[in-house]
């Protein structure tokens, strides 16, 4: 927050400049995506994945183990590292990309991966259109509609891969226009502390 709240300054990255405005709709917001993300990674890595049981108040839960494998994630139109960044920090077993068009935006995402330390995380200076390194997954938060992000993104998108596109409120339209090539496995509902306003992710393969 910190840094995103000094780099806005001179850059522009966000529109939010509120520090509890940026803690809800940007930090949290992101954060709630990381059980769903890692429990897609675990589905990813299977049969090397294993399931061990956990006990929690008495009672007995199933959680998932990630294996020791390094995941790669591209966060595409990655503006101020969100939610990249973020996935970054919580899942170092993670390598993330953040990808921008705007210059300053991936040089921030490099000056961020220097100051926390953070060997997993890398800004790119690109068009998304241009990449072919397969990721397992792609993902974008408030980018485009659907159909223009895997249209773009299919080439970076590796073949078990998936793509996780964060949106708002259910969309309705852009779902009913996707091509039969791109696959829509889960549509997953996120309640996000403090912020009253709906949020889905969209899960697909293509």
């Amino acid at each position: 927050m910190d840094l995103i709240g000094k780099w806005t300054k001179v850059y522009n990255l966000t529109a939010v400049r509120d520090a509890n405005e940026m803690l809800t709709h940007h930090l949290l917001d992101s954060l709630a995506v990381i059980a769903p993300l890692r429990r897609e990674l675990v589905k990813l890595s299977l049969p090397s994945a294993s399931l061990v049981a956990a006990s929690d108040g008495g009672e007995r839960q199933v959680v998932a183990k990630l294996p020791q494998a390094k995941f790669s994630l591209l966060d595409v139109g990655a503006g101020a590292g969100l939610p990249g960044i973020v996935i970054a920090i919580t899942c170092p077993d993670v390598s993330v990309t953040c990808v921008d068009t705007v210059a300053k935006k991936a040089a921030f995402i490099q000056q961020v991966a220097a100051t926390l330390r953070l060997p997993n995380l890398k800004g790119l200076h690109a068009r998304v259109e241009s990449l072919t390194q397969p990721y397992d997954v792609v993902c974008s938060r408030a980018f485009a509609s659907l159909i223009d992000f895997t249209t773009w993104s299919k080439s970076a998108l590796a073949d078990q891969g998936v793509w996780m596109a964060m949106k708002g409120k259910h969309p309705d339209q852009e779902l009913a226009v996707l091509p039969e090539s791109v696959k829509v496995f889960h549509v997953e509902q996120l309640q996000v502390p403090g912020l009253d306003a709906e949020r889905c992710i969209i899960w697909m393969r293509g």
